[in-house]
């Protein structure tokens, strides 16, 4: 069992990234290994080209980030709300009842949100407050219908009129403290892996996968280096904060995932081939350790609630590309179950991931979404 509280570290302010790197693969990348405690190098992202080899497999996670982020007021007392899109609530077919997180003062159903564009201006674009979904896990969560705006539109037609990125709330709040502004455009072009598919549905980034660009995706091609795709959409549970005493008691959310059984071949040729696998990002692990190497050879799509810690037996992966976490997340506990496995078990992951953390801080790494990455190596 892992203890929260093991989780924990000491990050400055000046550390957390507030904008992104440019070029994107101009980030520095921490190389570690999981055979080898004592290896450690200092390098870009750019490099991978040559960390990685011919046969080795990169599995990337095409998801696309939706603006799921509003802001608007209650129109009875001219009160702000702000709020967060989850999904469509119950009917699929129906594009205009919402599931959506909302803060503001005494709401209550029956009430109006109107909602602003990203520049400030009236939208025309409103949400009548149905229910509020009962505490727990889903605390603050409300079913919305949605009014204005186009009838043939979609939600996420909706949203590119009403929505912001959904950066995460520690680099807005980081901004707001250096009085630091950001154009909206700007982030909704950084805040989106360069190979995102058409399907839409994250309500965050996979982060690992902002490092890359079209040239470094070529150039590790030319390197023989090869790529398969799997979706995952990420929820705001990602990056939610463990709040049991241990781990493995804490509610996994639920994320769906999606491999097609070409992802189960190309694994499978990588390992014929003597070759690699390496999830780019703890989304794309995360979706090959939801499926058995079976069900992966086949192809499919499912719900997970995979909680990875360390004791994990990693099936389908090798090595991952990641960046620096919250303390006291799930996410941490999968890197340290990574580090962990291949040492033999001994139970030190959560040690060996804390020292890197710890020479990251001291060499200037820069954390989080918008931060550095840190590549583990079999």
């Amino acid at each position: 069992m892992l203890n929260v509280s093991d989780l924990e570290y000491d990050l400055p302010e000046t550390a957390i990234a507030r904008t992104a790197v440019e070029p994107r693969d101009a980030a520095k990348l921490l190389v570690v290994k999981r055979s080898d405690p004592a290896f450690i190098q200092h390098r870009q992202v750019r490099d991978l080209r040559e960390l990685l080899k011919a046969g080795d497999l990169l599995v990337l996670n095409r998801t696309r980030v939706i603006p799921a982020r509003f802001i608007g007021y209650r129109a009875d007392t001219q009160g702000g709300v702000e709020g967060l899109f989850l999904s469509l609530a119950g009917d699929q077919h129906n594009q205009r009842q919402w599931r959506v997180m909302l803060k503001g003062k005494r709401m209550k159903p029956g009430g109006t949100v109107n909602l602003k564009d990203p520049t400030g201006a009236e939208s025309g674009i409103r949400l009548g407050l149905v229910s509020q979904v009962d505490g727990g896990e889903n605390a603050g969560q409300w079913t919305v219908d949605v009014y204005g705006g186009d009838d043939e539109l979609s939600a996420t037609g909706l949203l590119e009129l009403v929505g912001n990125t959904p950066l995460p709330p520690y680099i807005l709040a980081a901004r707001k403290r250096h009085d630091e502004r950001v154009k909206e455009n700007d982030d909704r072009e950084r805040y989106q892996t360069v190979y995102a598919g058409d399907e839409a549905g994250s309500v965050a980034a996979p982060t690992a996968g902002l490092h890359f660009t079209p040239k470094l995706l070529e150039a590790l091609k030319e390197r023989g280096i090869k790529r398969a795709d799997v979706t995952l959409h990420v929820g705001t549970g990602t990056f939610k904060p463990v709040e049991v005493d241990v781990v493995e008691q804490h509610p996994m959310h639920e994320e769906w995932c999606q491999a097609p059984a070409s992802v189960g071949a190309a694994v499978a040729a990588a390992r014929v081939a003597g070759g690699r696998v390496f999830a780019v990002g703890t989304t794309s692990a995360r979706t090959l350790e939801s499926f058995t190497a079976e069900e992966l050879a086949q192809g499919g799509e499912k719900w997970s609630r995979l909680l990875i810690t360390p004791g994990f037996q990693f099936r389908n992966l090798d090595g991952l590309m990641t960046n620096f976490h919250l303390p006291r997340s799930t996410l941490m506990a999968m890197v340290a179950a990574l580090l962990d496995e291949r040492s033999g078990g001994a139970g030190d992951g959560v040690a060996r991931l804390k020292a890197n953390y710890a020479e990251a801080l001291e060499k200037g790494y820069r954390f989080y979404s918008y931060g550095d990455g840190m590549l583990v190596l079999p």
